[in-house]
C-alpha cells in the first residue's frame, strides 16, 4: 500500500521534514504543559454563544481549557466518528471544513504547473478554485445526459500526470448521487486518488460509497459537519481513507488546524443523533413537498430528482426569475451549464415557512409575468 500511495505524493513534500511539537510525541493527559509557551492561567468565566439572528443562547463554554492548544489529531473526536462510521481511528481525517482537506489533497499530491486533476462539470465550484490557486491544470469531462459522470471518457483523458479525479455525490448542483458501479470502475482502472465529496449523503445514506474505503487505498471519502448536521458555523469536515493516505497530509496540515470549540460542539452532537435524523427525515418530507408544488408552475421546465437538501430547477426565464427573488430577498443560486437546460437555479430546501415564501413569490411572478 506504502508503495502506491507514496508514487502519487510531490517529491518537495515527500522530503518535507513536517512540524513537529511536543503534543505530537504526547498522547494523553499531562498534569504539567510546559511545552508551548501559554499562558499557565486559564479564564474564569463562562463563554455563551448566542445566535446573532434571534439572540438565543446555543451554547455555554467554560473558558478553561482555552488557554491551552487543542490536540494537533483530534483524537477524541476521531474515535466518536469512527464507531459512528464503522471504520478505524486512523482512516479518520479532519480538517477546518472541507475546502482545508480539497486544499491539503491539491498540496499533497499536485505538483504545480505539471499534475492535472480531472472534474465532471457541473460540479462543486470550489475544487476548480483550488486547481488554479495551486497551478494545476484541469481537465472537464461533463456529466451526461443523466447528469451521471462518465468513466469511459473520464478514463479516456488519463494520463501520467493525472493525479486525482474528483467526484462529488451527491453531486452539486444537481442533486444526484454518483453510481457506485462507476466509482469502483474508476478505482479500478486509474492509478490515482479518487476524492468523492459526500458532504450531502446524510440525504441519501443508502448511497453511500464509504464502505470501499477498506477495500481500495486510493478512495478518499470527503463528509461534514456543514449539512445534514447543522454545524456549519463551526466549520468541520471529515475524510476517510487509507491511513496511508492522512500520514502524508498530516506532514503538510497546520499544526492545530482545528480549534477547542469546533471540537466541543462537534463532540455534543453526537448526543443528539436522534434529533438529528428527526431534522433530515423532516427535510426530506419539505423536499418532496416544494419537488410537487414546483413542478406544476407555468414557469418551470423541469425539477431534476435530487438525493440531496435541495432542488435544480429548470425555469423558461431563469435569470429574470433570479433577480425577481433577489429583489424580494429570496436568495437562490442561478447554476450554468446544467446539461439539457443550461442556466437553472439550485434552491435549498428550508423551513416550511421559508418554503412557502418561495413559493408565494414564485405565485406572484406568475401573475407579474401575465
Amino acid at each position: 500500500m506504502k508503495n502506491k500511495i507514496q508514487h502519487l505524493v510531490r517529491p518537495n513534500v515527500r522530503l518535507l521534514e513536517p512540524y513537529s511539537s511536543a503534543r505530537d510525541e504526547y498522547s494523553g493527559e499531562a498534569a504539567v504543559w510546559l511545552d508551548a509557551n501559554e499562558n499557565p492561567y486559564p479564564g474564569r468565566v463562562q463563554l455563551v454563544m448566542r445566535d446573532p439572528d434571534t439572540g438565543r443562547d446555543l451554547a455555554v463554554f467554560d473558558e478553561a481549557g482555552l488557554n491551552r492548544y487543542p490536540d494537533p489529531y483530534q483524537r477524541s473526536l476521531k474515535e466518536l466518528i469512527a464507531r459512528e462510521k464503522g471504520v478505524l481511528p486512523e482512516q479518520v481525517f479532519l480538517g477546518n471544513g472541507s475546502d482545508e482537506i480539497l486544499d491539503l489533497l491539491f498540496r499533497t499530491f499536485c505538483e504545480p504547473g505539471r499534475d492535472e486533476v480531472i472534474l465532471t462539470p457541473p460540479t462543486y465550484g470550489m475544487y476548480t478554485v483550488l486547481a488554479e490557486i495551486h497551478g494545476t491544470p484541469v481537465k472537464e469531462v461533463p456529466m451526461d445526459e443523466s447528469l451521471q459522470p462518465p468513466p469511459a471518457a473520464i478514463l479516456s483523458q488519463v494520463t501520467e500526470n493525472t493525479k486525482m479525479i474528483f467526484l462529488c455525490s451527491p453531486n452539486n448542483p444537481t442533486g444526484m448521487a454518483v453510481d457506485k458501479n462507476s466509482v469502483i470502475r474508476l478505482l479500478e482502472q486509474f492509478d490515482g486518488l479518487v476524492v468523492v465529496d459526500e458532504a450531502y449523503i446524510d440525504f441519501a445514506p443508502r448511497k453511500s460509497i464509504l464502505p470501499l474505503i477498506g477495500k481500495y487505498d486510493r478512495l478518499v471519502v470527503l463528509q461534514t459537519f456543514s449539512k445534514a448536521r447543522g454545524l456549519a458555523g463551526i466549520r468541520l469536515g471529515m475524510a476517510f481513507a487509507a491511513p496511508e493516505v492522512f500520514q502524508w497530509l498530516n506532514r503538510v496540515k497546520l499544526p492545530y488546524n482545528v480549534n477547542r470549540l469546533t471540537l466541543a460542539l462537534a463532540s455534543l452532537r453526537f448526543e443528539e443523533k436522534e434529533t438529528q435524523e428527526e431534522i433530515v427525515q423532516k427535510i426530506l418530507e419539505e423536499r418532496k413537498k416544494l419537488e410537487k408544488s414546483l413542478a406544476v408552475l407555468p414557469a418551470v421546465k423541469k425539477v431534476y430528482p435530487s438525493d440531496a437538501n435541495f432542488l435544480l430547477v429548470c425555469f423558461d426565464d431563469p435569470e429574470r426569475i433570479y433577480r425577481y427573488l433577489m429583489e424580494k430577498g429570496i436568495v437562490v443560486r442561478l447554476r450554468n451549464g446544467i446539461p439539457g437546460c443550461g442556466k437553472a437555479i439550485r434552491i435549498t430546501v428550508g423551513a416550511e415557512k421559508e418554503n412557502n415564501l418561495l413559493l408565494q413569490a414564485l405565485d406572484d411572478y406568475k401573475i407579474l409575468k401575465k
